[in-house]
């Protein structure tokens, strides 16, 4: 990769972080017809409450995948591990992209997710190899929604309880689970306002800091109304050339209730020296 492509891959997709990336049933009003009638007259607000049925179903397992085009190169990506919804704690390991010549340019880096913290290890760019880089959310200008290379999956979902504009798309399938689909815009700051304490600062960050705070979605929720499929686009002003980015993050949830366990560092363990620019 050309080193104009590397600073580009490395400023649109990684740059904050990386420079410090039921259904009920029943004979009244019950069975899938009438939640499909539901679901298509008031999508707005069955998208709001879409992270609270995350809480309620507990943790999940999670891929994720963070797209963009740049310097006519499309650069993905993705991540795979675990997230408790009510402890707002995940373990994901996230891949890179490889160099043209199917060579990986970096190690596999392990992320913990965290109310208002993001750990990285394996972060490169001068870091020993056993210590974790730290990072305050709410310090970023993107709030973490692109800075790891994945979402955070709880925060992704929080980003809906702004949601302005929504329509009932259908129903489909996810992964084989009947799921129906919504379209609509999400507003950063609205969702901020609604969000949990610890999202709620890093949304207002993420609405200042990106070029329009209006988050366009797909989104696929199940019988329980959880989400299954989330698909958004983001919006930044990449640095001095000012044009601007779209990165497409997606994450999928599935295997609802594993288990899920995540320590995060020790003080002794956490880099505190500078970190190297690339």
């Amino acid at each position: 990769m050309a080193e104009g492509q590397r600073r580009q891959t490395a400023a649109a997709v990684l740059a904050a972080g990386l420079v410090i990336g039921a259904g009920a049933t029943g004979c009244s009003g019950g069975g899938a017809a009438a939640q499909d009638a539901r679901a298509a007259t008031d999508p707005v607000q069955t998208l709001r409450r879409a992270p609270d049925a995350l809480r309620e179903a507990g943790s999940a397992q999670a891929r994720t995948s963070m797209e963009m085009a740049t310097g006519g190169t499309r650069v993905t990506i993705r991540g795979e591990g675990v997230y408790d919804f009510r402890r707002q704690r995940g373990r994901l390991t996230v891949v890179l992209p490889q160099d043209p010549t199917g060579t990986p340019e970096h190690q596999p880096i392990t992320e913990l997710l965290a109310p208002g913290a993001l750990f990285m290890k394996n972060r490169g760019a001068g870091v020993p190899a056993d210590k974790w880089v730290r990072v305050e959310t709410a310090t970023l200008s993107d709030g973490n929604l692109v800075t790891g290379g994945a979402t955070d999956p709880y925060a992704a979902a929080e980003v809906l309880r702004g949601t302005r504009t929504a329509d009932f798309v259908g129903a489909t399938q996810v992964a084989g689970v009947a799921v129906r689909h919504y379209r609509g815009t999400a507003d950063l700051a609205l969702a901020a306002r609604s969000a949990s304490a610890s999202d709620a600062a890093a949304l207002r960050a993420a609405a200042k800091g990106f070029a329009t705070a209006d988050v366009p979605f797909d989104v696929y929720l199940d019988d329980q109304g959880r989400v299954r499929k989330l698909r958004q686009r983001f919006a930044f002003v990449n640095g001095r050339r000012e044009n601007t980015v779209a990165v497409f993050a997606t994450t999928l949830l599935y295997a609802f209730g594993t288990p899920v366990s995540v320590t995060l560092p020790e003080a002794k363990d956490i880099y505190t020296g500078r970190i190297a620019e690339r």
